[in-house]
C-alpha cells in the first residue's frame, strides 16, 4: 500500500524546539530533502504515547538516537562528532551500513586523507601529542556485570581478560555520565586489590588516550578517537568502527590480540573513509544529496 508523504520527526524537547525554529543545520537538511520529494514535514514531541502512536501511523518517521517503531522509521545520531551524520533503520550501529561495507585502503585518496584526518586532529585534539608510556587504556561504559548480546562477555569480565593477557599497568576509567551501582564499584575494589597494576579512574579521555599503548573497550568511542593518535584498539563488542580494530567478536580472544600485535592498520586512511565516504558530512554541499541516498537505501521515495 502507497503510503502518504508525510515525514514526522519525533524528537526530544530542546531538539524539537531547535528545528521547528529551523536553527538545526542537520535536521533543516533532512526537512529540506523530504520536503523537495513532496513531503509534509511535521515535529513531534519523543514521547512514550508519541512512539507507540506512530508504530500505527501511515507515513514516515524520523528518531534521534532510538529505534525506529516499524519499517517506516529511520534513526539519526551523530558519526561520534559534528558534523558527522548517519541515517539508518537501526538504531544500533553495528547493523548500519558503514559496519557491513569492507574497507579497502587502496581506495583511499592519500592527499586528501592525509590534509583531512590532519586538520580534524589538530581541531578535536589540539597541543595533544602522542606517546606511549606503557599502560592499557580500558573505558569503561554501563552495566559492568551483563553481558549483553552485542558483548563478546561482560565489561568486567573484559576487564579481568586484559590483566589477564597484557602484564602492562591498565588503567579503566568509569563514564562520567554513567551510575553505577554499589555491586559494580564494589567488583572494581577488589579486582584492583588483587589486580595492583589496575587503576581505576573516571573519565579523562584527553588525559589517557595519547598516552596509552592501546585501547580496550567493548565500543566506546574512544577507540574511536583513539585513531587519530594512531592508537590500537581491541574491541570486545560490535560496533560500526571495527574494521582496523582486532576484533573479539570476529577473531575470538586469542585471535583478536595476536592481531593487536601484528597488524598496521591505516588509520588515515580510514578516518577518512568512516567520515568522508560513510557518513554525512552536514558541513559540505553535498549533504542533501547523501541523505536523499540514506533515505533512498532504506526504501524511501525520494
Amino acid at each position: 500500500m502507497e503510503q502518504p508523504r508525510i515525514l514526522r520527526f519525533y524528537l526530544d524537547a530542546g531538539l524539537r524546539q531547535s528545528a521547528e525554529a529551523g536553527q538545526h543545520n542537520f535536521i533543516g537538511k533532512i526537512a529540506q530533502v523530504a520536503q523537495d520529494a513532496g513531503f509534509d514535514v511535521e515535529y513531534h514531541a519523543n514521547s512514550a504515547r508519541n512512539r507507540a502512536k506512530s508504530a500505527l501511523r501511515r507515513g514516515y518517521a524520523m528518531f534521534h538516537m532510538e529505534p525506529p517503531t516499524n519499517d517506516r522509521g529511520l534513526t539519526f545520531r551523530r558519526a561520534y562528532h559534528y558534523p558527522f551524520w548517519g541515517i539508518e533503520p537501526a538504531a544500533e550501529r553495528w547493523h548500519w551500513h558503514v559496519a557491513r561495507t569492507p574497507f579497502d585502503p587502496a581506495q583511499v585518496p592519500r592527499n586528501q586523507a592525509d590534509t583531512f584526518v590532519a586538520r580534524w586532529r589538530r581541531r578535536l585534539f589540539p597541543d595533544l601529542a602522542a606517546r606511549d608510556d606503557g599502560f592499557v587504556y580500558v573505558p569503561l561504559q554501563g552495566r559492568l556485570m551483563d553481558h549483553r548480546s552485542f558483548q563478546s562477555m561482560a565489561p568486567v569480565e573484559m576487564l579481568e581478560c586484559v590483566l589477564a593477557r597484557d602484564r602492562r599497568p591498565v588503567v579503566a576509567t568509569l563514564h562520567p555520565k554513567e551510575k553505577y551501582t554499589p555491586t559494580e564499584l564494589d567488583t572494581l575494589d577488589r579486582l584492583s586489590a588483587r589486580h595492583t597494576r589496575l587503576t581505576v579512574e573516571i573519565g579523562q579521555m584527553e588525559r589517557f588516550l595519547p598516552a596509552c599503548s592501546y585501547v580496550a573497550t567493548q565500543n566506546s568511542s574512544a577507540a574511536f578517537n583513539g585513531y587519530f593518535f594512531e592508537k590500537p584498539a581491541v574491541l570486545f563488542a560490535q560496533v560500526d568502527f571495527h574494521h582496523i580494530a582486532a576484533n573479539v567478536p570476529a577473531l575470538g580472544i586469542d585471535g583478536a590480540f595476536d592481531a593487536l600485535d601484528k597488524s598496521k592498520p591505516d588509520y588515515t586512511g580510514y578516518l577518512w573513509w568512516f567520515w568522508q565516504e560513510m557518513s554525512i558530512n552536514a558541513g559540505r554541499p553535498e549533504a542533501e544529496a547523501q541523505i536523499a541516498t540514506a533515505m533512498r537505501r532504506a526504501g524511501w521515495p525520494i
